[in-house]
């Protein structure tokens, strides 16, 4: 195998001597690139964020913004990255000299004061600059040229999106102490298309740097990526020690917060067997590498209830790298995804070197982040069966609206026929040491009539589901209180779309 290397702002450079747990962040700035900062060494506020490319969904390469306080350096052996610093038109000695839209947008509208965490709102902003399609019929300029426009028009948008097609949930992972949001959201707003010759913009039309096959070893731990399921499951069965990475959004904080160290590490992030996404006439199959923003952008809104799901999970920068796989395979009660695909009556295809096993999600979770799984299995697939319910709704009860761990998540999938429910599934997470399906609430809605009546009987039994415990995030009482809240504001909002 070649040396590791990656190429940053357009140079490639080795990776060596860096650990295999040395993540993006701390990569750069050991090598000079210091715009991206450290502030919470969680994902949570963005400070760190850089561009990556990657294989795009409607063009051949997107920019897509993440946490580099998460990425180990390792996983991005043969890729390709930009940094604030890297954003600006520079002259032959690397001296700027003339800044980038997003970075003059920021300046001359005040979007900065301290300037601690700009680079990050920066690099998440020009990842959205150069989302294709972003500025369709609505834009409010064509140009940058123009882009004045966009601020002083900003009420023809939404609160969350601008006339320009600014998506302001792709800041939504970054956070400012002393500037303000107003500011910045007139930045964004303020954006244009980017010129025909901007060098970011053509990058789009060109394929994404392809996985490299890496084995990378310092200090007598190693970072392996096969170039193959089979090589991967191999490895696996060879070391059942080994901690499978994929979008590092969990691992990464173990890392960072707690001093976990891996003595081997197999990246699965990239395995094409793991990165599919397929509709057939009875389920709908996605890989568990698959980042959650482009199940997002792929589903395009055909499951509503991953619809429901994906703004409120965390933020866009953590989305960027998450994966279903890694949030089941975490076996966390509280994780976002397992009381949707509950509700879905998803299943999880298991792999090993013996071959695939499907297990129902129901059935997987037996413990407190336990699970079925062997160690020498990964998780290849998710399973959603066909057809979907009719009514479906997803609720997380936190302390924030976006960005925060649920307190309580609650997950209903119903078919109503008739004025009678013929079928219920209900995922619950936060109230149990695993996962759960609310099984007796489920009983008490089926071949029963949606109404009042029925609604309120079960709410009294979801509200005994589940052994709910008291923390700093919410008591016991609480979370009960919630879960029957929760399927009577379910009553309501069906209600009135029948009434509307």
């Amino acid at each position: 195998m070649v040396e590791a290397r990656i190429t940053v702002n357009g140079k490639v450079t080795p990776i060596s001597p860096a650990a295999p747990h040395t993540t993006v962040l701390d990569f750069l700035r050991d090598r000079g690139f210091t715009g991206s900062k450290e502030g919470c060494a969680e994902g949570e506020c963005g400070a760190c964020s850089i561009m990556v490319a990657r294989p795009g969904v409607e063009a051949k390469t997107d920019w897509v913004a993440v946490n580099a306080c998460l990425v180990p350096v390792a996983s991005l052996d043969g890729q390709e990255i930009v940094t604030a610093e890297g954003l600006a038109t520079l002259d032959g000695s690397g001296t700027p000299t003339e800044l980038h839209p997003v970075q003059q947008e920021m300046a001359v509208r005040g979007g900065s004061q301290c300037g601690y965490c700009t680079p990050g709102f920066i690099c998440s902003m020009a990842s959205e600059y150069y989302r294709p399609g972003r500025c369709g019929g609505a834009a409010a300029a064509e140009t940058n040229g123009a882009a004045t426009n966009g601020a002083e028009h900003a009420h023809e948008g939404d609160h969350e999106h601008g006339p320009n097609g600014f998506d302001l949930h792709s800041l939504s992972g970054n956070l400012c102490r002393c500037t303000g949001y107003r500011p910045i959201r007139d930045a964004a707003f303020a954006l244009g298309a980017p010129e025909a010759d901007d060098p970011f913009a053509q990058r789009r039309d060109q394929d994404a740097p392809a996985p490299v096959a890496t084995e990378y070893s310092q200090d007598g731990r190693t970072f392996r990526r096969p170039e193959t399921l089979a090589e991967a499951v191999q490895l696996l069965r060879e070391r059942p020690d080994a901690v499978l990475v994929a979008g590092s959004t969990d691992w990464g904080v173990e890392v960072n917060i707690r001093s976990r160290r891996a003595d081997y590490a197999i990246a699965i992030d990239r395995l094409p067997e793991l990165r599919g996404l397929t509709i057939a006439s009875d389920h709908i199959e996605i890989g568990a590498a698959v980042p959650l923003t482009e199940i997002e952008r792929r589903l395009d809104g055909s499951v509503p209830l991953l619809a429901q799901l994906f703004p409120q999970f965390a933020s866009r920068l953590i989305r960027n790298n998450a994966t279903f796989g890694g949030n089941l395979g975490t076996g966390s009660p509280i994780g976002d995804s397992p009381p949707a695909l509950l509700a879905l009556g998803a299943s999880v295809v298991l792999a090993s070197a013996d071959g695939e096993r499907e297990v129902e999600l129901a059935d997987y979770f037996t413990g407190y982040r336990q699970s079925v799984r062997r160690a020498d299995e990964l998780i290849r697939a998710v399973r959603i069966p066909l057809p979907l319910a009719e009514v479906t709704a997803f609720h997380k009860i936190a302390k924030r609206r976006f960005d925060d761990i649920s307190s309580v998540a609650v997950a209903f999938a119903l078919d109503i026929e008739d004025g009678v429910v013929t079928r219920a599934r209900i995922g619950l997470g936060g109230v149990a040491a695993t996962p759960i399906r609310a099984r007796d609430t489920e009983a008490a809605l089926i071949g029963r009539p949606w109404n009042t009546e029925t609604v309120e009987a079960a709410a009294a039994i979801l509200q005994g589901e589940g052994t709910p415990m008291n923390d700093h995030r919410a008591s016991s009482e609480y979370r009960a209180a919630m879960l029957g809240q929760s399927l009577k504001k379910l009553y309501a909002q069906t209600t009135e779309a029948v009434l509307s």
